[in-house]
């Protein structure tokens, strides 16, 4: 496991381009990676960048951290989608009350979560990774009537934005519930697109706002634009050759992993004396 005190800091990473050093070539192709398997897992599935991506960095950086790496990865991922699907405008007025209540939800998350200490943050993403890997497993399937679906908008909007909020995790309840309106693939790709952007805005800008979404963040999601693009056309490539039933299940596994480790680190640094904590944590 990761000790908290050789996490990496934004000072290392960026240290780490160009240079010759096996460590720094190492850090540099592990985050790499992240955004290649990042991208991949969107272009099959449609979602998944911060569900591969967060888990994955948060065990070598704090989370807030993580989370700002994927600002505009995430911005350019989903609005590519977006425009791609060709979801019609007319069709996203039936999530109005269910992006306001997201919106609101994320603004009024982020800065709770922020305050909170880090080993108490790294389990809230520990949870959000294992609500996501158990909604995968069980894939709940809803029927919401028609004349219900504006309040359950709501109730989902609200609990996405707390859940997004802490870890930018909205998509297991995102997804379970445009399941529950059976819409076609790529009005569900389109759909959940343009949500994600409604939940990635005021998440990034209430990040920047408190500190931690800086030029030196931006540098680097800046940098990693290029491999999750890269890993984004591979898997729209690779959506015909393989089962999603079998993707769903390397990815579950994934998660879970993800999520003992999460935990485990979690477990530490709640554990651990004050100076072991994230350094980027008192930036």
């Amino acid at each position: 496991m990761i000790d908290a005190q050789a996490t990496v800091s934004m000072t290392d990473l960026l240290s780490s381009f160009g240079s010759s050093n096996l460590a720094g070539l190492a850090i540099v192709a592990g985050v790499a990676a992240a955004f290649v398997a990042g991208g991949i897992v969107k272009g099959i599935l449609g979602v998944g960048l911060p569900l591969v991506m967060v888990p994955a960095l948060s065990l070598v950086m704090p989370t807030p951290q993580a989370i700002s790496l994927l600002a505009i990865p995430v911005l350019a991922a989903n609005l590519w989608q977006a425009i791609d699907s060709g979801v019609a405008i007319g069709r996203l007025r039936r999530f109005f009350p269910l992006l306001v209540a997201l919106v609101g939800a994320t603004l009024v998350t982020v800065p709770l979560a922020l305050a909170m200490p880090s080993g108490m943050l790294t389990l809230m993403v520990a949870l959000a990774v294992l609500l996501a890997a158990l909604s995968m497993a069980f894939r709940p399937q809803f029927d919401i009537p028609a004349r219900r679906q504006r309040l359950a908008g709501v109730a989902v909007g609200a609990l996405a934005g707390v859940v997004g909020g802490v870890s930018s995790l909205t998509g297991p309840v995102v997804i379970a519930y445009l399941s529950a309106l059976k819409l076609e693939r790529e009005d569900f790709i389109g759909c959940i697109s343009v949500i994600y952007l409604f939940s990635a805005i005021p998440l990034y800008a209430s990040l920047a706002a408190h500190g931690r979404l800086g030029a030196s963040e931006l540098a680097v999601s800046l940098v990693g634009l290029l491999p999750m693009a890269c890993g984004l056309l591979i898997g729209k490539w690779l959506r015909g050759f393989f089962s999603e039933l079998w993707f769903r299940r390397t990815i579950l596994a994934f998660l879970a992993v993800s999520a003992a480790a999460l935990l485990l680190q979690a477990t530490e640094l709640t554990h651990a004396p004050p100076s072991a904590n994230f350094k980027f944590w008192n930036k």
